[in-house]
């Protein structure tokens, strides 16, 4: 930014504040323009001599998913630019705490981590990238503390046990390789999120004091539920430094955080309290939530460190928390980057305070004792020889009159102010040195705070907001080739990001060089669901492109390659895209991959056979919406699908075989003739039970070559029949239509969805290679109204939605596999009918207008004991007919007795009550619903 535009930023910020010295015969304070409402007045004692807890430091998590993958592949200067606006002090964000994974193998939100021993007689302390990001943290603030947490492992560790002393040996190998990185770690955790093990964190306690380690225990990086146990424990208590629990605020992971909470226990124990994770917001529209976190983290619950998830978001584009962190690094080819609202937040933190100041309790709460006012957190330097006043007006309307008087040894010299708009889309309004005041000989003087910013008070100098600028982005062009000769063995491949298990370069089986390996040779040990081992590269900007490689069967199974990858759910499973699959025996598909995890198989067909320990190449090109398989670069199958338009390229194995890859390629598609297209027509709608009239129109446009053996085959949901099965023709020429005609049957069984596909597949041949295609139309087929009194649970359902896994007929929620509840069971009693739920989630019944009353017992399922708090709504064609109140586990079953009269639709809902939907499993039990 030049000199012209920081003055011009400095000057508008300055509107934001109004400052006024209080001392004898003061004139009027001058008025801020704008500022209608009248000021909030709230009067501060800012006393040395007073004082709370010990600020720990603010900071953030690399680690939980990949989210720093891309950063290290930036080129420079981007790359330090980046590394500077994170951790350098004054400068950006100035962090004070870095918390990074233990590598196991396994994805842990958006990708995964390489383990440092993916065997038990493997180890390699300089595999993946995060000794690079703390070396370079460690440059720029060697003050900076390092935490350590495992969110999953590799799966010979204790059987696949985590809690075992395979487990603590393994994480000792991992601190050995810190030393070697010339690193030392502040803190270790132990399984993120996961719970905690009472004799496994002692040992763990006692084995780094025998090893001489001053590495302190965090305990239990998940609730506040550990420090109960160790007030129950007194070894336990002492095998744990630190308490840490993850998302304390209102709202939990990614919260309003307009309360934040820990626990009286927790509090009595004296220990440290942190926030050991927090956050998973937009960098930007977070802001808000994150400076909540912190002033009122510590005012409501006594949380002295507060540490974002995550660090930034150097993910692919698509990805879960794509926008989230501190920063988006999302183009290493280009250099682009971006710095949010929250990086520039959380330096009105770090750059003013230091970790082993003193929290001023006293000087710390609400404006006008508010908390719809905002927040503000006083702190000292241990030897009084400095302070800084946070305050946050994200939640006023109104400016706050800020009255301070320092006394008690801390100086009365100028204070400086600064803030930041957190509703500002503009950069200029990021860190802002706005004023300086002289306090009256008194030590008293008064600043007014305009609602929507954060701001510091201090006495402190030295701060600034960097002036480096991004380049600008730009799609990365093809062709995109890797040898991986450039690297030495244990590397990950540049832009390579791993989603499962673990690809790293080794010297190739069977020829000279240099290829890359999937490392896990079994099931790690998750920290989500498990899929398939798999990476992917490049822009998902790519659109026609061909994805060749080199592949080697280690073991008898199957190799991917992954064409236009596009947007990924959680777990990495739910992934958008094609995969190209080959076996070792010759068995090949084209299998085209959703969000919701729904794998359809578009094409599938017969090869000569690979086999194992030998190389071969295979392909997978998309041009417009033809897909072509390929092996040793003859055709072996095309697929005509319109699905997935753009994404990034990839590589996988079924499963976790060890297989190698090499000579990776992504180069542009060619364009080959027009697809042979399929058209469907049917009925718009049929009943129950009801026969209809499917045709299809199969076309080979002109200029394409003829088809050859055409069968038609129609299929639908399940219950649909149709008459003929198929339809065949011999030859169909270019620029030439043929039609079939098929009589369709509607299903009648329960769960038969209004919306029914009923899809057309084309096979056929050109030029001897087998083609396939596919039409589709949409028949509607009515739920008729229920009669008589019926179980909801037997009534088919139009539509769900459900916090965790899917609804239950006749159980509880369960977990998330369907079919996986208990029976229903409130405050002890069974319900052998009725709807399992998990807030927020909800039912759609169609009633037709023909029911009178609808019943039910509601209430959290014992199965959650003693947690969950839910609310149930039942609402009919849009309107609310009743609302329960909040129910706990601990509550009584509320009887639910409704009129429904007259009612189409009947919408059962269950959400949760605004604390966080963790164990909020729901039950609707003996629920009906009484019909004509």
């Amino acid at each position: 930014m030049t000199l012209r535009l920081r003055l011009a930023a400095a000057v508008s910020a300055a509107l934001a504040v109004l400052v006024a010295v209080t001392q004898p015969m003061a004139s009027a304070a001058r008025a801020v323009p704008g500022a209608a409402p009248a000021a909030v007045s709230t009067s501060v004692a800012l006393d040395g001599r007073a004082g709370g807890r010990t600020f720990d430091g603010v900071g953030a998590i690399s680690g939980g998913g990949g989210n720093s993958r891309l950063l290290v592949d930036y080129p420079e200067p981007a790359r330090s630019r980046i590394l500077d606006y994170l951790f350098k002090p004054g400068y950006g964000a100035n962090l004070q705490l870095l918390k990074v994974e233990i590598g196991g193998d396994t994805n842990s939100t958006d990708g995964a981590e390489p383990s440092h021993q993916h065997t038990a007689s493997d180890l390699d302390c300089n595999r993946g990238y995060e000794w690079w990001l703390m070396a370079e943290a460690k440059k720029r603030n060697p003050a900076i503390k390092l935490y350590g947490l495992a969110w999953g492992a590799p799966g010979w560790i204790g059987n696949g046990q985590f809690w075992s002393q395979d487990m603590i040996d393994y994480v000792m190998r991992w601190l050995g390789c810190a030393q070697n990185h010339k690193l030392a770690i502040d803190y270790l955790g132990g399984w993120n999120e996961r719970g905690y093990d009472e004799p496994w964190y002692e040992n763990l306690h006692t084995t780094l004091a025998s090893r001489g380690y001053r590495t302190q225990v965090v305990g239990a990086d998940s609730g506040w539920d550990v420090a109960d146990s160790m007030a129950a424990d007194p070894a336990f208590n002492s095998a744990v430094d630190i308490i840490g629990a993850h998302y304390p605020c209102e709202g939990g992971d990614g919260g309003s955080a307009l309360s934040c909470s820990s626990s009286d226990v927790a509090q009595a124990n004296g220990k440290p309290l942190w926030a050991s994770e927090n956050g998973s917001l937009d960098l930007d529209a977070g802001a808000d939530e994150l400076i909540r976190s912190i002033t009122r983290g510590y005012i409501d619950a006594r949380m002295t460190a507060y540490l974002n998830w995550p660090l930034l978001a150097a993910i692919y584009p698509g990805m879960p928390y794509d926008t989230v962190g501190l920063a988006v690094a999302d183009q290493p080819w280009s250099g682009a980057y971006r710095l949010g609202k929250s990086l520039w937040t959380t330096a009105q933190i770090t750059q003013f305070a230091k970790p082993g100041w003193t929290f001023v309790d006293a000087a710390s709460g609400y404006f006008g004792g508010d908390r719809a006012n905002g927040s503000y957190v006083s702190l000292r330097a241990h030897d009084n020889s400095a302070y800084s006043v946070i305050a946050e007006t994200t939640t006023a309307t109104s400016p706050q009159t800020l009255n301070l008087n320092i006394t008690g040894g801390l100086p009365t010299t100028t204070a400086h102010v600064w803030t930041t708009d957190v509703s500002s889309p503009t950069a200029h309004d990021n860190l802002v040195h706005v004023a300086d005041v002289v306090p009256a000989k008194s030590g008293a003087f008064t600043v007014t705070l305009q609602p929507g910013r954060v701001y510091t008070i201090t006495t402190t100098t030295g701060q600034g907001a960097g002036q480096a600028v991004s380049p600008r982005r730009a799609d990365l062009p093809l062709p995109y080739v890797d040898n991986f000769e450039r690297y030495r063995p244990g590397s990950q491949a540049r832009l390579l990001a791993d989603m499962q298990g673990s690809y790293e370069t080794v010297r190739c089986a069977g020829r000279p060089g240099t290829c890359l390996r999937q490392m896990a040779p079994v099931k790690p040990i998750l920290w989500q669901d498990d899929s398939d081992a798999f990476a992917l590269i490049g822009d998902t900007t790519w659109k026609d492109y061909t994805v060749s490689s080199d592949v080697y069967w280690d073991k008898p199974g199957t190799i991917e390659l992954i064409g236009r990858a596009g947007h990924q759910s959680r777990p990495q499973s739910h992934q958008e895209g094609y995969f190209l699959r080959i076996d070792d025996r010759g068995s090949w598909s084209i299998v085209r991959s959703a969000i919701d995890s729904t794998l359809t198989t578009l094409a599938s067909g017969k090869t000569v056979a690979p086999g194992i320990h030998c190389w071969q190449q295979a392909a997978l090109q998309l041009s417009g919406t033809t897909l072509t398989a390929m092996l040793d670069g003859k055709a072996i199958g095309v697929v005509d699908d319109p699905t997935y338009a753009t994404g990034n390229a990839g590589i996988g194995v079924v499963g976790y075989q060890t297989d190698q890859f090499d000579n990776l390629r992504i180069t542009p598609a060619k364009h080959g003739p027009a697809p042979a297209t399929v058209t469907v027509t049917a009925p718009a709608t049929l009943q129950r039970g009801e026969t209809g009239t499917v045709q299809a129109k199969f076309a080979v446009p002109a200029g394409a070559p003829a088809a050859h053996d055409l069968e038609l085959t129609p299929s639908g949901l399940a219950g649909w029949t149709f008459d003929p099965a198929s339809v065949h023709f011999d030859q169909v020429a270019s620029g030439t239509t043929v039609t079939a005609t098929w009589q369709a049957t509607a299903p009648t069984l329960r769960d038969t969805p209004t919306e029914n596909p009923i899809t057309v597949t084309a096979t056929y041949a050109q030029r001897s290679v087998q083609h396939w295609s596919y039409g589709k139309a949409v028949v509607q087929v009515p739920i008729p109204p229920p009669t008589g009194t019926e179980y909801v649970s037997d009534l088919a359902f139009v539509s769900t939605s459900n916090g965790w896994g899917p609804i239950e007929r006749d159980t509880s929620n369960g977990e998330q596999a369907a079919g996986d509840g208990l029976p229903i069971t409130l405050n002890g009693t069974v319900y052998p009918k009725g709807v399992g739920m998990h807030a927020n989630g909800s039912v759609d019944l169609y009633l037709g207008g023909a029911c009178t009353r609808f019943t039910a017992v509601a209430g959290v399922d014992d199965e959650v004991d003693p947690y969950g708090s839910v609310r149930f709504t039942v609402a009919a064609d849009g309107s609310t007919l009743t609302t329960t109140p909040v129910l706990t586990n601990s509550s009584d079953p509320f009887a639910v007795d409704v009129d429904v009269t007259g009612a189409q639709h009947l919408t059962l809902t269950v959400d949760d009550a605004a604390d966080s939907n963790a164990h909020d499993h729901a039950d609707w039990a003996d629920a009906k619903v009484v019909c004509q």
